[in-house]
């Protein structure tokens, strides 16, 4: 396989830092490769090192004849006063970049509904990447190199770019480097690991998946100073054997190599106990947004943009005690407006929303508002007006404690607010939001800023979290690991996906973040309780035949469906202990094996009642 390019005996050392110490890489044609690390120990600098950018202290790079490379940067070098369409194609004829079916592919997929003609500078932070990436890749180039691809992306536009990344290039040719916090995107489109970490690189086979089951591997062998990093890593890798949405969209995962590295590792969370804690602390009622139409005056002092129609129409959600739901949504289709309806910071045009007495909110906003206030104090001094002692996992710890388990040193305890990077904030600021004892966790974008490493830090932290939980994020690997179930905006209206992020992105696919008026209807039936409602001909309301069950009705249906849910998780688990116990009786003892036989069958006979039990209620609740 021919190198395309390589680096020999590469080191480089900034002002403060040694970034790299003799490293030798080498890309082939054909090599599809993620880069991951903590922030800082230089995944970006190794990318500009490889693309030509930079330059090494010592040491060499190399290209092979005539290649080229495409550098995808983490802020973009666009013009503010260019139009997007001279952005895009520049001075190419329409003639020839219309003639290229590649090209109309991703201009369809990045910037359909961006106007060609408005200026680069108008634009929003995710309007400009998806320029700046369908600038660059309408390129031929032989290496594509990209920076944080997928940030200020939408769920829908970061798979459109994992399909365009995986059909770009024949097998065998091209190559693809790739630095992302975005695990999910890694696993789709990497066939190769690069670890960055303590001036080296070290390189894995596979996937992100694969790199884990790999670094899992090689951290069981480790000295005891790597025990911690060790067990973040189990954890990680438990959820990603464990989880349904692993097992359906991972198959060259190895899943039984993995089950036997974390056979002692316990369940990422008890569901049926934090639900108990929950309620305790919660009450029954927690919040009902109830056939709410939102939106925001057309008045040029509102600090939101003006809209000629609602953002939100006739969402209805209910929200109880222990829940954990994930919102989706494109950028601009209204999650940030449901959610200042929840929190009462926007008054619906039309309908109610009721928040129990016992509610506290506790906010993570996407810009970090909340810190503001305290960019001159020391992380020590803002931590001295919480207590000094919470339970967390059963067990008594203190703020610093915690701080330490977010990847902060007792050195930067002395640290000010206002010089902290943009990740030791959001960790700050989660830990303050937590320290606050809310009850109704609300977080926007938490992972933004965050390495692969703190990420999973930070999701470990929220599954020993028991109160109800609303999380609003484009990362896919973040929302299936910390959510149980996920409703997406479209076109307005809300609605529960049941099958997760894969239902959503087949539900929106083609539509470019909008749904043919013809097909809300069609889309918006289902067990959210979030339907849009139908036209007779005549212009009038019609009644649907689920709308004659009441609210009330509709919230003990769904609690039926999840309680029923709970119990059949519960009786697939005993079942499966019990085939365990089967191969631990002595072969020869032929009354212990019958007497197991009967107990299994016991058990899925009760498993069968209770699936009958949901497949009626569920039934009820589609009408």
């Amino acid at each position: 396989m021919a190198v395309l390019l390589g680096c020999d005996s590469i080191s480089l050392d900034f002002p403060t830092k040694e970034v790299f110490r003799n490293v030798t890489l080498g890309v082939n044609e054909g090599d599809r490769i993620g880069i991951v690390g903590k922030n800082g120990d230089g995944k970006s600098t190794l990318l500009a090192l490889l693309a030509g950018a930079l330059e090494p202290d010592a040491g060499r790079v190399t290209h092979r004849r005539g290649l080229t490379v495409g550098l995808l940067g983490q802020r973009d070098s666009l013009n503010d006063a260019q139009t997007v369409h001279e952005a895009v194609v520049g001075d190419t004829p329409e003639y020839e970049w219309a003639a290229s079916p590649r090209i109309r592919s991703i201009l369809e997929g990045l910037i359909a509904d961006v106007p060609r003609e408005a200026r680069v500078g108008e634009l929003s932070g995710g309007q400009r990447r998806r320029v700046d990436l369908a600038r660059l890749l309408i390129g031929d180039w032989d290496v594509l190199a990209l920076d944080e691809p997928t940030n200020h992306l939408d769920m829908r536009t970061i798979n459109w770019l994992a399909g365009h990344l995986k059909t770009r290039w024949q097998a065998g040719s091209g190559a693809l480097l790739v630095v992302t916090h975005d695990r999910w995107f890694l696993d789709e489109v990497a066939l190769e690991m690069w670890e960055v970490h303590d001036t080296r690189v070290d390189p894995f086979e596979g996937g992100y998946s694969a790199y884990i089951l790999q670094r899992v591997e090689r951290d069981r062998l480790a000295a005891v100073a790597e025990e911690r990093r060790r067990n973040m890593a189990r954890k990680e890798l438990a959820w990603l054997s464990r989880g349904a949405q692993a097992r359906s969209t991972k198959p060259k995962f190895r899943v039984e190599a993995a089950r036997e590295l974390i056979a002692d590792v316990p369940p990422l969370r008890n569901e049926l106990e934090l639900k108990r804690l929950a309620v305790a602390r919660l009450g029954k009622q927690v919040i009902d947004v109830l056939d709410v139409t939102a939106g925001y005056p057309d008045d040029a002092k509102q600090p939101r943009p003006k809209t000629s129609h609602p953002v939100l129409e006739d969402v209805t959600w209910l929200i109880g005690a222990g829940d954990r739901f994930g919102l989706l949504g494109e950028n601009g289709a209204g999650k940030s407006t449901l959610i200042d309806i929840i929190r009462g910071k926007l008054e619906p045009l039309r309908g109610r929303v009721k928040v129990g007495q016992t509610v506290r909110f506790g906010v993570l906003s996407q810009q970090l508002e909340e810190l503001a206030p305290y960019l001159s104090s020391t992380i020590r001094e803002v931590l001295s007006h919480y207590k000094r002692s919470y339970i967390i996992d059963g067990k008594e710890t203190s703020p610093e404690k915690l701080l330490e388990r977010l990847g902060f040193t007792t050195q930067q305890l002395m640290s000010r607010i206002g010089d902290l990077s943009g990740g030791q904030r959001r960790r700050l600021m989660l830990l303050l939001t937590i320290l606050d004892e809310p009850n109704v966790l609300i977080l926007d974008e938490p992972g933004n800023d965050l390495d692969t490493d703190m990420l999973a830090i930070v999701e470990d932290l929220l599954d020993g979290w028991p109160g109800t939980l609303i999380l609003v994020t484009h990362d896919r690997y973040l929302m299936e690991r910390v959510t149980d179930q996920q409703y997406a905006i479209i076109d307005g209206h809300l609605r529960h996906v049941p099958g997760g992020v894969d239902e959503y992105l087949r539900l929106v696919s083609g539509h470019h973040g909008t749904v043919r008026p013809e097909s809300v209807e069609a889309l918006l039936e289902g067990p959210s309780g979030a339907s849009a409602p139908a036209k007779s001909g005549d212009g009038a309301t019609a009644s649907a035949p689920a709308s004659s069950l009441s609210n009330a009705e509709r919230q003990r249906l769904r609690r039926e469906v999840a309680s029923l849910e709970r119990r059949m998780e519960t009786q697939q688990g005993r079942i499966d202990e019990l085939e365990r116990g089967m191969g631990e009786i002595d072969p020869t003892d032929y009354q212990a094996l019958e007497a197991q036989q009967g107990r299994i069958a016991e058990a899925r006979a009760a498993l069968d009642e209770l699936e009958g039990a949901w497949l009626e209620a569920s039934e009820q609740l589609e009408g």
